[in-house]
């Protein structure tokens, strides 16, 4: 296919309505009398936050944002006496030059100061969760504290002003966080009026953008719809605002809520952006949401709604690792944790799954209790009683997965459903977990704004545990987070599970003629993975990224204590080799790991044979 029809094929598929969503947004953001540049603002100041008069902590309140941030879930940044320096990259060092300029006249990407996420991380108010829990524990410097960050962050970014307004989902982000601390210290439905004047200047931030928010059909749509619900629910509790404005931007936020979630969740629970984290922020948000309807004992969503809540958290409990509760790295990877409510681990989903699964379920994610029940507690949710069913072999052919269950190993196979756009070129990419290890792995993302040899790695078909043709990725680059000529899976891949062994094929044809069909077989103790390839032109190479360890290679075989696996083919294979690659498991961090290459330079068959102790 020649650029220009890629192109146009590529805008089809992201649809026309989308297109003019965008390209309305963009034209106001030039219209100097359009409702986005049009809104103006004064920040109050504090008290944002009362005296606690909720009952005793549920549970340990979170250590985080004591001494020290963790930014992303791993990088540490030493808190002192006072609040963050709100504009600065600590990565770098490099401070905003532009704060006082309105958000729409900043770039999207600003090279001198880096990644702009290491800005907006501070700026998302996780730290309110964490102080608002020590404050509801009696510990009244931390209510002081909190007040005193919020008043800070108010001063150091004045209304619609800088990077921190630039983004419609960071600011319902940090509205989610300020309703949800007012429920944790029992004033959401009696708050302060400095928050009700604070997520007023926050509602109004959102709702003129809503429409290039929903063009994204990603998690903006829903954080943003969320944040409209939540945060006009509550001016509509507060006695000293204009309820008619608080109605309107909570049915709003219902509205698109709904929709957004009725186009955007499959039946089986798949969700647009093919990524673990960005389900986990979707979960996180419609549990938010559901919660904070419980509390104020508002009309409950819809039916539909509820089924594809219901179908989300069981979608991330059955990628959700019981043991430690990490999960694939499958697809874009910010490290978001929209719910941190206990000192879990960023990478522990289980929270997330067992608050999800308690709301929309009625069931538990997992039976035994642990710090993954706490988000229940604080949030004011009693916790069910009945455990959901052991987790089988399952087809989530929706969204393009397939999970395969074989006594203590999972594999999770990733092959293209495209409805919306992808994030990574990884058709038929395969994880392997073996009693908790995750022994094949993904790469990652490490950051939206690197230099572009590390963008187009990360997000390539060279990072993921397939086979790439010709030296280029199964799909062409056509922007920073956009590919084009999206693949599609042939026919309709299905399970076949036997009393030893469960299995499944998938395979397609890219836009330059090439073809990949992966057969994947789980036993005890052991995997096949047959791979036909054909109508590549100079060579095809592939790839296993492997846990990190004292790998062995001997020809053809390779190990790591109980682990190992041999290569074989119908075809030569011309060169194999451990070789290093890299991951990204937490955002801003990558790692190198071992992988082993099979190069080839003609079809046939490619059979993999791993093997550990059963």
């Amino acid at each position: 296919m020649n650029a220009l029809g890629t192109r146009l094929g590529t805008l089809r598929s992201l649809g026309a309505r989308n297109l003019v969503r965008v390209a309305r947004y963009r034209l106001a953001l030039r219209n100097p009398i359009s409702p986005v540049r049009r809104i103006a603002a004064k920040l109050p100041h504090g008290p944002f936050f009362r005296n606690c008069c909720a009952p005793p902590p549920p549970s340990p309140p979170g250590s985080a944002w004591s001494g020290s941030a963790l930014y992303f879930g791993w990088y540490p940044v030493p808190i002192g006496a006072g609040a963050p320096d709100w504009m600065t990259n600590p990565f770098t060092g490099e401070r905003v030059a532009a704060s006082e300029r309105e958000w729409w006249r900043l770039p999207d990407f600003d090279t001198s100061l880096g990644d702009v996420k290491t800005v907006w991380e501070a700026s998302r108010f996780d730290w309110a969760l964490a102080m608002a829990q020590r404050a509801r524990a009696g510990n009244g410097a931390e209510l002081r504290r909190l007040n005193a960050w919020v008043e800070s962050w108010c001063a150091s970014n004045p209304a619609y002003s800088g990077p921190n307004w630039k983004c419609g989902q960071e600011a319902s982000i940090r509205v989610l966080h300020l309703a949800t601390a007012s429920l944790i210290l029992g004033q959401a439905t009696e708050p302060e009026p400095g928050l009700v004047d604070l997520i007023r200047a926050h509602l109004a931030r959102i709702e003129p953008t809503m429409g290039y928010a929903l063009a994204q059909d990603n998690n903006h749509g829903t954080s943003e719809a969320a944040a409209l619900f939540i945060g006009g629910s509550l001016l509509r509790a507060a006695k000293f605002h204009d309820r008619s404005q608080s109605a309107r931007w909570s049915a709003m936020g219902r509205k698109w809520l709904e929709e957004r979630v009725g186009r955007l969740v499959a039946d089986d629970g798949s969700f647009s952006q093919h990524s673990v984290v960005y389900h986990r922020v979707l979960l996180d948000t419609l549990s938010i949401a559901e919660a904070w309807r419980r509390h104020l004992g508002l009309e409950p969503f819809s039916a539909a709604f509820s089924a594809r809540a219901r179908a989300a958290a069981l979608w991330l409990r059955s990628f959700t690792q019981s043991g430690d509760g990490d999960a694939p790295n499958i697809g874009a990877n910010d490290g978001a944790r929209l719910i941190p409510l206990s000192d879990s681990h960023t990478r522990d989903f289980r929270p997330s799954a067992q608050l999800g699964c308690n709301l929309f379920a009625s069931a538990r994610a997992f039976p035994t209790e642990g710090s993954w029940d706490h988000p229940l507690g604080w949030l004011g949710l009693p916790s069910a009683t009945d455990a959901l069913p052991e987790e089988t072999d399952r087809l989530l052919d929706e969204g393009g997965y397939a999970i395969l269950r074989r006594g203590d190993a999972v594999a999770y196979l990733r092959y293209p459903r495209f409805r919306f756009r992808p994030a990574q070129a990884d058709a038929l990419h395969l994880d392997l977990w073996v009693r908790g290890s995750n022994v094949l792995r993904d790469a990652g993302t490490f950051s939206y704004n690197a230099a572009a040899k590390w963008m187009a790695y990360f997000a390539g078909t060279s990072a993921h545990n397939t086979v790439e043709f010709d030296g280029r990725d199964q799909m062409p680059r056509m922007g920073r987070f956009l590919f084009g000529a999206w693949l599609e899976t042939k026919n309709r891949p299905r399970l076949d599970c036997g009393p030893d062994f469960s299995s499944i094929e998938a395979g397609y044809s890219d836009g330059e003629k090439c073809a990949h069909t992966r057969r994947v077989t789980l036993g005890k103790g052991s995997m096949v993975v047959e791979d036909a390839i054909s109508g590549f032109a100079r060579k095809a190479i592939l790839r296993w990224r492997l846990a990190p360890g004292n790998w062995q290679a001997n020809a053809s075989e390779f190990a790591c204590g109980e682990f190992g696996f041999s290569i074989s083919a119908s075809m030569p294979i011309v060169r194999m080799a451990l070789t290093d690659g890299w991951e990204s498991r937490h955002y801003h961090k990558r790692d190198p790991v071992p992988v082993v290459e099979a190069e080839v330079t003609g079809p046939g068959v490619l059979r993999t044979e791993f093997r550990w102790a059963a």
